[in-house]
């Protein structure tokens, strides 16, 4: 038996909306046709044409133009409404933009220029694709294929056509679309709000310190700490992992402001898993560390990401009520799930395999009559281990529970949002994922939900990263990382 998603009214009051509370400020007056061709002494006006992508990847994208103008193709408000319906992220998307443009289009023609609620002096308006425009534009034609995409691509140059004196640019999040765009002679771009700028630096959440004074070192093997704090200089950051090293000895230690010290990490065993290096004690670390209510953990396949959160969270299980596991799902040739037999769970569980397996690997670390193996099995049985479609996390309040998020790059910053936000009291989140693989056509290394979280949150109290750079997974897999 299938179970259907619920039909959700897009129009309903019942459904979640915090832009509707928001005070409307006073209407700016629509400019005049002549206030849009400015001297080219002051530069050409900006209009930026929005596509479908960057409406369901950021309702809030219309507010992010500053004081240029936004352009609608009416194709993409047909496309919105063809996603209105639904539980995913992009449902909820469209269906907040559908009444944002509701509420800001009131007693305002959709064809004329309009002003945006924002301190700027945007304006947004409805632009229409017409087949039989003056300028003969027609990227169908071009493309030899009528689709929305080109219909989208038609309204643009037919803008572009219509006001020479401004620079039309295409904004979207479909690279093949932006391709076909630039072919056309328009200016494309991708969506930038919420893009990590400069991923080469993209934040580690370890630190090496060479040329240590020995006796800082010494002094975290007699106490497990030290107070000396000054020896991380310019290199102190709140949360964060050391390797202190001199020329005989080293030690890994953690730094947390609250603390003013610098605590020793070693490699314990959890639940049967001992890390095989630096970086994989550090992310146990912060796994097993109480004050730590998120961490991200990112690093290439066989770093040993998840293996970490679920021996960790294994380990805590008397801490928590329960071990939610969740993944993105991306199904493989577009097709949805919900054409999957069985309930909802049934569904999932082909895209949990994964964490199945290492739950499974946990598990072969002791004899099926040794208690440890018993208490996996009894957990899962109960429930205490369980595994949540992201689809149906939004509305939750998740209190005394771990809940661990596989590959969370295939996220978007909002998705990511919605996951940290229903984290109650006693809860811990953990997203793993390797931040330059991703499965989704509209995200990439510098969009994804991931990035977005450590590029933000670094230093923050509650919050710490890790990044893993060494596989443990195998030989081969290793030799594949690095040569294919």
């Amino acid at each position: 038996m299938t179970t259907k998603a619920p039909f959700i009214d897009p129009d309903s009051a019942e459904v979640e909306s915090t832009t509707a509370k928001k005070k409307s400020p006073k209407k700016k007056p629509a400019p005049k046709a002549s206030d849009l061709k400015l001297s080219k002494t002051k530069g050409m006006t900006k209009v930026f044409v929005l596509d479908t992508s960057v409406l369901l990847h950021d309702h809030n994208s219309l507010q992010n133009f500053e004081d240029n103008r936004v352009a609608i193709p009416i194709t993409v408000l047909e496309e919105l409404d063809t996603f209105k319906v639904g539980n995913d992220t992009k449902n909820f998307e469209a269906r907040e933009c559908i009444r944002i443009l509701d509420r800001l289009s009131k007693d305002q023609s959709l064809q004329d220029w309009f002003p945006l609620e924002n301190e700027s002096d945007g304006f947004l308006r409805i632009i229409m694709c017409d087949d039989q425009h003056e300028s003969g534009l027609n990227a169908a034609a071009v493309f030899d294929k009528k689709t929305n995409d080109h219909k989208i691509l038609t309204a643009a140059l037919q803008l572009q056509y219509d006001a020479p004196d401004m620079k039309v640019v295409l904004v979207s999040k479909d690279i093949n679309l932006r391709l076909k765009a630039k072919a056309l002679n328009l200016p494309a771009e991708d969506y930038k709000t919420g893009k990590v700028k400069d991923m080469k630096h993209l934040y580690t959440g370890k630190t090496l310190i060479e040329g240590m004074d020995g006796e800082v070192v010494r002094k975290m093997y007699v106490s497990g700490q030290t107070r000396k704090i000054s020896v991380l200089g310019k290199e102190r950051r709140n949360n964060h992992f050391y390797i202190i090293r001199n020329c005989s000895s080293s030690a890994m230690g953690f730094f947390s402001e609250s603390k003013k010290t610098i605590e020793r990490v070693d490699k314990s065993y959890a639940y049967g898993i001992k890390p095989k290096n630096a970086e994989q004690a550090f992310a146990l670390h912060a796994i097993l560390n109480p004050d730590i209510h998120l961490l991200t953990i990112s690093g290439v396949a066989g770093t040993g990401k998840t293996l970490l959160a679920l021996a960790g969270a294994l380990e805590q299980k008397n801490r928590f009520d329960q071990i939610i596991l969740a993944r993105p799902i991306v199904p493989l040739s577009n097709n949805d799930i919900g054409y999957l037999p069985g309930d909802a769970e049934e569904k999932v569980n082909p895209y949990m395999q994964p964490l199945w397996d290492n739950l499974n690997f946990i598990k072969s670390q002791f004899g099926q009559n040794e208690r440890k193996y018993r208490a996996i099995e009894e957990m899962r049985t109960q429930g205490k281990i369980t595994i949540c479609p992201l689809a149906y996390i939004r509305g939750r309040s998740l209190s005394n529970v771990i809940f661990i998020v596989d590959e969370a790059q295939n996220l978007t910053p909002h998705e990511v949002k919605t996951i940290i936000t229903r984290a109650g009291e006693n809860s811990k989140v953990i997203l793993t994922g390797d931040v330059r693989q991703i499965d989704t056509p509209y995200l990439d290394e510098q969009s994804n939900g991931m990035s977005y979280v450590i590029d933000r949150l670094k230093g923050r109290d509650l919050y710490c990263h890790i990044t893993l750079d060494k596989g443990e997974r195998s030989d081969l897999a290793n030799l594949a990382n690095e040569h294919l």
